[in-house]
């Protein structure tokens, strides 16, 4: 079996373990006088980040390079390529809530995580709407709960977004978890880690139309 199909067929049959699933512990943290949410917005300006990135799944292991384009408010492409030249191995252009994938590409696209989670690892809080927000307070800390009961839960640290958790029922069953500048995180309830070292990230030009196509 090829890599790139070696690559395809694990992310095919991964599948949800809840055994493997943290359960969620109450927030550390008082609550504040006023419940409210920093913006959690992107960069005000495009910016390009390049990166090296590494799969595991059950045995399987995949590394290669990688480059995210971001536009703000809402708009960013991602693409993986794999190492020693065996072409890309995932693609999405995201607007909005919404994914796009290349023809073809859906099971390539199942080693990115979904749109709020992927939205996280840019910085970008963007779940969707929910009522009741828990809210702690911690130092530059701030920890938020959103929905009732939790679906999902958040950390930021001086009004940057460091990590969004996804929670069905008293589990966490996927989250990201960014280091600004070094690493961004992706786990599937112990089943698929994703991981970005980043490489670098800096402001671009406006990003022509041909970005947004596949």
């Amino acid at each position: 079996m090829t890599p790139r199909r070696q690559l395809i067929f694990c992310a095919a049959i991964a599948v949800f373990a809840a055994g493997c699933a943290a359960r969620i512990q109450p927030m550390p943290g008082v609550a504040p006088a006023t419940v409210a949410l920093p913006p959690l917005a992107l960069a005000p300006v495009p910016h390009r980040v390049t990166f090296r990135w590494e799969l595991n799944e059950q045995e399987m292991v995949a590394r290669g390079d990688g480059v995210a384009r971001i536009a703000p408010p809402d708009s960013a492409r991602v693409d993986l390529f794999l190492g020693g030249g065996f072409g890309r191995a995932a693609a999405a252009i995201l607007v909005g809530d919404s994914v796009r994938v290349p023809p073809g590409g859906e099971e390539e696209a199942r080693l990115l995580p979904p749109p709020p989670l992927m939205w996280a690892a840019f910085g970008r809080l963007a779940v969707p709407a929910l009522a009741d927000t828990v809210v702690r307070v911690s130092g530059d800390t701030l920890r938020a709960e959103l929905g009732h009961p939790a679906r999902w839960r958040l950390v930021a640290v001086n009004g940057e977004l460091r990590r969004l958790e996804r929670i069905s029922g008293d589990r966490i069953v996927e989250w990201v978890e960014r280091t600004p500048g070094r690493e961004v995180r992706y786990e599937l309830s112990g089943r698929r880690s994703l991981v970005l070292h980043v490489d670098a990230e800096q402001p671009s030009a406006p990003f022509d139309a041909s970005v947004w196509q596949f």
